[in-house]
């Protein structure tokens, strides 16, 4: 039995996958095997004989590695234990092979260093499929962290947080630190009310992936609308050991989807009002034609006055369909290039002529200079600006501030901001403040905010209002320069 070992281990050692190197007390290899002339592109001529450093290292010119190796080699050899290094090595083709070597001194009866053995193992590819799974893994982080419009997160099963991308701080406000390890209702829980976190990730569970449009909490709490794509997380074995969520802020989507919807109403109570304010002109025509007739004639005082009670409230009536008819019908407007910040500069003084809180009210103008003209038409754009402004003093009757900012945005478009420290609009108002009719003051016809609409759809151009209630209102326009 013992015979056939000794037969076999020369062959074992001869086509082992690794580098065997066999050396002596002064560091000459003695033997070594195949895949060591093989890597070195020597043959055992070549190789027996000589310094294992000069073999290893004959065109390297890496004096570091081999002055390193040669350390690890020492401390081996000197304190008579098994020491492990890794370096690179040229090839028989002179590319970098990165070698993990083990060396293991063989000492004889009497502990004493008889003979040191090498073992190469080529771990080359190894570690460049490694370095290229760490370079998607980086490449995918950095793709989430700079996309500000997704935000990766995973949870495990007990839904708590136990990774967060940056688009999270990007998107929703929250830092690392603030969230990791939290429950994930932190971002779905809205004002208590619960989640459908539950149906989702039943979904998931289920089918192995789950879409859905949903809102998420941003860290001042407010409400972001997004699309939420839920995939199970498994570990190598198939195991269920979380959830990945990557939401889509969809906020600009729907601002643009509202808008559209907002156009499409207007453009229909447009038509409708049309029509009804043709149909009340006709019999409201013959109605002031009636009036001027009595009044010829010889009346007491009391039906005169009677008569004129009517008459006024005629009047009423015909400056209220007027505007009707201004709101539903598509203006003619007379284009001219237009300086923005001369414009609103011009609107200013005739604010006073209108009946407005006669509580102090600060004014601050914060104008981009040099801006780009725009193409409109300027009595329909002041109109515009006065009407805003004119609401803007309305909603502070004990005073406070408006600011009027004009800006570039994206080079493309004049920005108009016109804010005020007011009252403020209640968060179910907003979706109705352009619509005709509708008014959050007791006496407003509420035709102000929808004609101002128009005017700026008309000028291919966009109208938005943000507000809190006790926080003021912001209205933003944009108007495309020429």
């Amino acid at each position: 039995m013992d015979s056939d070992i000794k037969e076999i281990l020369p062959k074992l050692i001869e086509d082992a996958g690794v580098m065997v190197l066999y050396l002596d007390k002064q560091e000459n290899i003695l033997l070594c095997n195949k895949k060591t002339q093989e890597l070195t592109g020597l043959k055992d001529t070549d190789i027996v004989g000589k310094n294992w450093l000069k073999v290893l290292f004959r065109n390297s010119g890496n004096n570091i590695k081999k002055a390193m190796f040669k350390a690890v080699m020492d401390d081996s050899t000197t304190y008579k234990r098994v020491k492990d290094f890794e370096c690179h090595i040229l090839d028989s083709s002179g590319k970098n092979r990165l070698i993990s070597w083990s060396i293991n001194p063989i000492l004889d009866k009497d502990n004493e260093l008889q003979a040191s053995t090498l073992f190469g193992h080529d771990i080359t590819e190894i570690k460049g499929r490694g370095a290229s799974i760490k370079n998607i893994n980086d490449s995918l982080k950095n793709i989430f962290s700079s996309i500000k419009e997704y935000a990766l997160y995973v949870i495990n099963p007990d839904g708590k947080i136990t990774y967060v991308g940056m688009g999270c701080q990007a998107m929703l406000g929250w830092d690392k630190k603030d969230i990791i390890f939290k429950h994930v209702n932190i971002l779905h829980d809205i004002d208590g009310q619960g989640s459908n976190l539950d149906f989702i990730l039943k979904q998931v569970r289920l089918s192995g992936k789950y879409e859905t449009e949903t809102e998420l909490v941003t860290k001042d709490k407010e409400i972001i609308p997004v699309i939420l794509t839920v995939n199970r997380f498994l570990d190598p074995s198939g195991k269920l050991v979380g959830f990945i969520f990557i939401a889509k802020d969809m906020t600009e989507r729907k601002k643009l989807e509202y808008q559209i919807f907002q156009a499409e109403k207007l453009a229909a109570l447009g038509q409708l009002s049309a029509g009804m304010a043709h149909e009340i002109n006709n019999p409201l025509f013959v109605i002031s034609g009636r009036l001027e007739m009595l009044k010829q004639e010889e009346l007491d005082q009391k039906v005169r006055d009677s008569l004129d009670l009517i008459s006024s409230q005629t009047d009423r009536i015909r400056n209220l369909v007027d505007r009707i008819l201004r709101f539903s019908r598509k203006s003619t407007t007379a284009l001219e290039p237009i300086d923005i910040n001369e414009a609103i500069e011009a609107v200013l003084p005739w604010v006073q002529y209108n009946k407005l809180p006669s509580a102090e009210v600060i004014l601050e103008k914060s104008f981009t200079k040099n801006m780009p003209k725009i193409k409109g038409d300027l009595h329909q754009l002041q109109e515009v600006f006065l009407n805003l402004l004119i609401n803007a003093y309305q909603s502070m009757p004990n005073g406070g501030k408006i600011k009027i900012i004009t800006s570039k945005l994206d080079d493309h478009y004049a920005q108009i901001q016109i804010i005020d420290s007011g009252v403020g609009i209640p968060a179910h108002h907003l979706k109705n403040i352009f619509m005709p009719f509708f008014s959050t003051k007791k006496e407003g016809l509420g035709l102000g905010l929808s004609i101002c609409h128009n005017i700026i759809k008309n000028h291919n151009g966009s109208i938005e209002l943000t507000s809190k209630v006790n926080q003021g209102a912001s209205f933003t326009i944009k108007l495309p320069f020429i």
